[in-house]
């Protein structure tokens, strides 16, 4: 089966090839729907008839309509029927069709209904130079033939066509080619907003994808680190002391557990978009269970909390637990020391994130500006309006600082719901 007949196929089992034909502006590149085409040109030539035969009755000093007049009259919208295709080529021709229907003596008559439809595809398609040509040539065409040809044209004895006429007929003109002005633009406006949409749809897919890889990368980082740890210790004490190699084994189911569930977290995201999670992001209110996880590893961590404690916004809340999170992994894999200290200062509208460790750095320490780690933290903090700096301390040893912005939501006591509730 050929790749056409498989996207047809498809096409037809979705319905989108459908949704996509119907669609006005039709996207680029789309191959217009037979049943409209057909659908215009029999409407454009069922009133081009009806009116031509009505006006030849009104108008008995005009030519009567024979079979070369109702050809012309039906070539047309025969025409229109390429308009899409050939937008350029039809607007001229119905043009031409229009002149000799005009210079054959027919009465007057909706004929330019073909040259109005043809006049707005092309303008809409972006030909506009062509659709002013083709109606000016008609326009001084009709000129032509009213003024200076009619003596030789039939009817016979015709007298030349009043300029009041020429007249209503620039006046038509102008409002064809400002009708069609105007479904242009809007037609732009509405490819504009639809890119617009798209554009946002994939701005928005992009950010979900770094959030979840964000996330998958603060998880696995500080579990594995912790897992390698304890690992290397429990292989370490495995013959000599086993009760200590079955702590560390111990520590490493917890961490490996808890990393499966925060990872299977993130990954409902995927599987069901749009949902609430299944259980809450990490926050600060975790901090005690965030340095017990590191104190298995062999490190001492130090809390200090400096202001008074508010609740944080659900985005702050989480960002600082990552950034705590990931300074705690880099100690742990990338310096000698094993101690931490960790200070959280409330200022207002703000809050500070202080990690410091003594070190020395052991070898693949990332310096102040490397690292998916502190890229992460970075990209952390700036997407709250704050920033991260990290690096060397003269001393010997290493800080992470961040600041991370609060906003009104953040003005409330950590202890106020409790209080609340007792009332």
């Amino acid at each position: 089966m050929s790749q056409g007949r498989v996207r047809g196929t498809e096409d037809r089992d979705t319905g989108r090839g459908a949704r996509a034909r119907w669609r006005w502006p039709a996207p680029p590149g789309a191959r217009p729907a037979l049943i409209p085409l057909l659908a215009v040109s029999v409407a454009v030539a069922a009133a081009q008839l009806a009116g031509s035969r009505f006006a030849m009755e009104k108008q008995p000093d005009r030519e009567g309509l024979a079979a070369f007049g109702y050809v012309l009259l039906l070539l047309g919208p025969a025409l229109l029927l390429l308009r899409h295709r050939y937008p350029r080529c039809v607007v001229f021709g119905t043009a031409a069709v229009t002149l000799l229907y005009l210079g054959a003596g027919y009465p007057y008559s909706p004929v330019f209904i073909s040259v109005v439809v043809a006049c707005f595809t092309a303008v809409v398609a972006g030909h506009r130079w062509a659709a002013w040509s083709a109606l000016g040539l008609l326009w001084a065409g009709h000129l032509v033939i009213g003024h200076w040809l009619h003596p030789w044209l039939p009817p016979a004895g015709d007298d030349a066509a009043p300029w009041s006429q020429e007249l209503v007929v620039a006046a038509w003109v102008a409002a064809v080619v400002a009708g069609s002005e105007l479904a242009r633009l809007r037609r732009e406006r509405l490819a504009r907003e639809r890119a617009e949409r798209e554009q946002a749809e994939r701005r928005r897919a992009n950010e979900e994808r770094l959030r979840i890889a964000r996330e998958l990368h603060d998880v696995l980082a500080h579990s594995i680190s912790l897992i390698n740890v304890q690992a290397g210790v429990g292989l370490a004490l495995l013959d000599q002391r086993p009760e200590q190699a079955r702590t560390a084994l111990i520590t490493i189911k917890e961490a490996s557990k808890e990393a499966l569930g925060e990872v299977r977290q993130v990954l409902d995201t995927l599987r069901t978009p749009g949902d609430a999670p299944r259980s809450p992001a990490p926050g600060l209110d975790r901090l005690a269970e965030l340095t017990q996880q590191a104190s298995g590893a062999g490190l001492t961590v130090d809390v200090r909390t400096e202001g008074t404690p508010v609740a944080l916004p659900p985005g702050a809340d989480l960002a600082a637990f990552r950034i705590v999170q990931e300074a705690l992994t880099n100690v742990v894999r990338h310096s000698g020391s094993r101690t931490a200290a960790v200070l959280l200062r409330y200022a207002p509208r703000r809050l500070e994130i202080r990690v410091d460790d003594q070190g020395p750095a052991t070898a693949g320490r990332a310096g102040s500006g490397g690292g998916n780690g502190l890229v992460g933290m970075r990209e952390r903090a700036v997407a709250l309006g704050g920033s991260v700096e990290a690096g060397p301390r003269p001393d010997g040893g290493f800080r992470v600082l961040a600041r991370i912005p609060l906003g009104a939501a953040a003005t409330v006591s950590r202890e106020a719901p409790a209080a609340e509730e007792e009332t």
